[in-house]
């Protein structure tokens, strides 16, 4: 990676700025504006609070990496770093399943949506899904703790530490990590996935059940930015995973760029995707502009 840190460093460094700044004024504007104060909104807020973790968890190695030109990281710092960024991963997953099961609720079930969806069950659902991750994601820095690295150098892929990348460097048989890690992946994102997938399949018979082409139309459309940040997570995520258990031969900045894509670019994305897609948070987003211009 030390060929390619010079090039990485604006880039990276506009992509932290963007998600940073980009999820802020999403819940400065969700909590100023009070048409915002609805079920998906809070769902959004979540998001955007589960994607600044997603940018804390990384910045500190990255911008260590890139701008001091650090080379070495504690183990304790590095179990710790690896546990935060696939907590919040898996968090990811279970709000962006929460989001479709609102979009579901809106669509299918209008008239219970209100009673549904208040805020103690929004604040309930919140809670599950990091308690969720969080019991699954404690198995991994235990079983890594077990685990002798014995060579003197340990050389990381990337800036961060991940799950898949730390094991590589143990010296000893890592068939119990590898199993326990994929058969997790595959409950949480497999589980969540499919779930989404049958949210949206409800909801597209309930809208052909629409007589009206244009009451379809403007339906679908309520749903186009959950389906936009559910694609940008996922399939980087899909992404990362087959290139590292089956790209053994490609190039290593391969592994980097579909590595950077899955952790930068969501984080990054949906705060753009919402802005553009949502006229409320354009409206207050336009207000705070001039507000500070005058």
């Amino acid at each position: 990676m030390e060929a390619m840190e010079p090039w990485l460093s604006f880039p990276l460094l506009l992509l932290y700025a963007i998600a940073i700044v980009g999820n802020i004024l999403i819940l400065l504007i969700v909590k100023e504006e009070p048409s915002l104060h609805q079920p998906m909104y809070y769902f959004l807020s979540l998001l955007s609070v589960n994607e600044l973790g997603v940018s804390f968890s990384t910045l500190p190695t990255v911008l260590a990496t890139l701008c001091l030109r650090a080379q070495v990281i504690a183990f304790n710092v590095c179990l710790a770093q690896m546990f935060f960024i696939h907590l919040f991963s898996w968090t990811e997953s279970g709000i962006l399943l929460a989001m479709s099961f609102d979009r579901y609720m809106a669509i299918c079930n209008p008239l219970h949506y209100a009673t549904v969806l208040t805020n103690a069950r929004i604040v309930a659902m919140g809670l599950c899904t990091v308690l969720r991750s969080f019991a699954l994601i404690l198995v991994f820095p235990l079983l890594l703790d077990r685990l002798p690295f014995c060579h003197p150098w340990n050389i990381l892929s990337h800036a961060y530490c991940l799950h898949v990348d730390m094991i590589k460097l143990a010296c000893t048989d890592v068939s119990l990590n590898s199993h326990c890690g994929l058969s997790i992946v595959l409950f949480t994102f497999g589980l969540d996935s499919t779930l989404i997938l049958l949210s949206y399949v409800l909801i597209f018979r309930s809208v052909l059940a629409i007589a009206s082409p244009g009451e379809r139309l403007k339906t679908l459309n309520t749903c186009v930015s959950h389906v936009l940040a559910v694609l940008i997570f996922y399939v980087p995520m899909v992404s990362v995973s087959m290139v590292h258990r089956f790209g053994a031969g490609l190039p290593h900045a391969v592994h980097t760029l579909m590595s950077l894509i899955y952790l930068f670019v969501p984080p990054m994305l949906n705060p753009i995707i919402y802005s553009i897609k949502t006229k409320e948070i354009q409206r207050r987003l336009l207000k705070m502009l001039f507000r500070v211009r005058s």
